[in-house]
This record gives structure tokens, sequence and C-alpha cells, in this order.
């Protein structure tokens, strides 16, 4: 693993951090090296804020080729306790973005799903309280933890039954963060993440409608839909996700849950008709059979964020996909096209 001389220095596990008042923070983003984490510490350099990163070893730098001078960089194994403790060494708050698995495939081996996912964030919470870390900021699934909604937009408060593995872990890993409260004073904020989508996301996954959408009509591929269209998701662009984040990191918050999304639902078939209108393309488009864990549609309620972050969405899904296509028109290498052509797009991107 690689270990550098860590910026931080050692703190003092009694300092209480005062997230309210614009205080420098030492930060580290599990998953930095990602989609949304590359963006999120784009946003905490900025800020001023001590940022390093821990991700796999095989995963790219590329998102953060331009902040390499600014952040410490580690790699490592996410269930390695010693490459985890590492890592954590004078660090004030964690943004947990790890994910090893995704909704559809996680129904295929849960063992898995619960092995890297729970056990690794357990291993992940109990080194933090070691370290002295104040706060534990998680990506959880606005997408997969509600499961098919009785009411529509969903509130945090709506019962929880996930259709897929991947959602029952990060439920897991939801309790298991308020456990660590209640018995070792560790805090934490949850933010169940709608349908993010926007410029680094991969177009050659098999997760992320818009951004695999985006990439079939860039080299003129086949959109393959699961189902008739019909299905719909609540799509946000990942520069109003950073700003959630930052409300978290950066402030002492009431609640421990809040939801994050647009709070408008978009069926797969209007998502098509706007990327056709950015693109000026024709769109070639099959349907194929449903999936059992597609849930039908999913809004949430961002009613909670907005009263109590003082934080709402900004950019409309049209200009966030205009954004989206312009990025991936300028960085079309940058997700290996010629992979992309034999690969088939899944939708549910909680």
């Amino acid at each position: 693993m690689n270990e550098p001389t860590s910026k931080f220095g050692n703190r003092n596990p009694k300092t209480r951090i005062a997230f309210s008042n614009g205080a420098k923070l030492r930060c580290l983003v599990m998953g930095g090296a990602g989609f949304i984490g590359s963006h999120i510490v784009d946003a905490l350099v900025g800020k001023g804020h001590d940022v390093r990163v821990f991700d796999l070893p095989h995963i790219s730098m590329e998102n953060l080729i331009q902040l390499t001078e600014a952040v410490v960089i580690f790699n490592g194994d996410f269930n390695n306790i010693r490459d985890i403790s590492n890592a954590l060494d004078g660090v004030d708050v964690v943004i947990h973005l790890v994910g090893l698995t995704l909704p559809g495939p996680s129904n295929q081996n849960p063992v898995y799903d619960v092995e890297t996912t729970v056990i690794g964030t357990l291993k992940l919470l109990d080194a933090a309280v070691k370290k002295g870390v104040k706060k534990v900021v998680f990506a959880s699934s606005g997408g997969t933890v509600y499961g098919i909604p009785n009411i529509l937009p969903i509130p945090e408060a709506h019962p929880t039954f996930p259709l897929c593995s991947y959602g029952i872990t990060k439920l897991m890993v939801e309790k298991y963060l308020e456990l660590f409260r209640h018995l070792k004073g560790l805090e934490y904020t949850v933010l169940r993440i709608a349908n993010p989508y926007g410029e680094r996301q991969r177009m050659d996954n098999v997760q992320g409608a818009i951004a695999v959408f985006l990439g079939r009509v860039l080299v003129g591929g086949k959109i393959t839909i699961w189902g008739d269209g019909s299905v719909a998701r609540d799509y946000l662009h990942v520069s109003d996700l950073v700003t959630a984040f930052l409300k978290v990191i950066e402030q002492d918050t009431h609640e421990r849950i809040y939801n994050i999304g647009s709070g408008h639902a978009v069926s797969l078939k209007n998502v098509l008709t706007v990327i056709k209108h950015v693109t000026g393309r024709r769109l070639c488009v099959e349907y194929t059979d449903a999936r059992k864990e597609d849930v039908p549609i999913n809004c949430l309620d961002i009613g909670l964020a907005i009263r109590d972050l003082h934080w709402h969405p900004v950019l409309s899904l049209e200009d966030g996909i205009s954004r989206t296509w312009e990025w991936m028109r300028n960085h079309g290498n940058w997700n290996r096209g010629q992979t992309l052509r034999g690969s088939r797009s899944e939708i549910n991107n909680g």
C-alpha cells in the first residue's frame, strides 16, 4: 500500500471539532478518485480544507490529475484494517463513498455484498473511533433503500423495504452508524442520494442511465432499456450533490438522515427525449424485458434538506445533460469508447 507522509500530523482524540464555524477541516474521502468522490475532493480543496483520498490500487487517478500536489493519496484494500488505519491518521471527517457492488448484480451474490460493503464499513468505523475521527458522512441510496413507495415524493420516514441486496446493505451501514454514535460517540450524517449523473461518470458502465445513454449516442450505438421506458427516477446533477455534501461536512446538522435529489421523477422515455433535444442526434433504442429488482418509480422528498441544510438543487435536467454531453464530447477517450460498444445500459442507478 502507498503510505505517504501525513501532512495532517496527529490530533488529540478529545479535541472537539466545531463543524459550523468555518474551521479548516482534515477530510478523508473514501472512494475519492471516482465520479462523485473526485468532485467532492475538488470542492473541499477549493474551500481550503486539508484533503486526503483513499481508493483501490487499480483505480485510475485521472479525475484527480489537477490535484496531485494538493491532496494526499492512499491506495489500499477497503477490507484491510492496516490500510484504512494509515489513511485515518489526523482526520476529522470521513466521507464514505466506497461501494464495490451495484444494485442489479448485488442480488446474484448477497454474501459478497455484505462482506465488502458491511464488513469493510465496520472495520472503517472501528478504526475511525480509535483514531479520534469526529464525524462520518455516508453516501446511502435514496434510489434503493425505500423499495416500492407508498407515497410520492418519498420522505425520510418512509418504510424501507429494498428489493435488492445493495439497498439492504446500505441500510445495514446506516444502522451501524447509529450504533457507533450511541456506543462510541462517533457522529454521522447519512445522505440518501437519488440518481446522480454528470461529468466524469463512466459511460461504459452498467450503472448510471444518463451517462450510459449519452455514451451510446456518442458512438452511434444502440440504447437498451429494461422494460417499456416508463420506469421513473429522480435525477440529480453531481454539482448539486456536491453542494449538499459540503453542507453536512462543514456544519452541524439537526437530523442525521437526509434525502438528496431533485424532487422530481422523470421517466426513461422523457430522459431520452431530453437527450435527443440536447444532442441533436437520432437515437436507436431497443426495449427488453423488465427486471424484478427495478422499482417502478422513485422520487425523493427533499423538504428536510431544504429547510434544515438551506440546500436546494439548482441545475435543471436539460442543463445538466447539456453539460454532461459537452464534457463527454471533449473527453471521449477518457471512457474508452471501444469498450462502450459492448456494454448494456442498466437503469437502476440508485
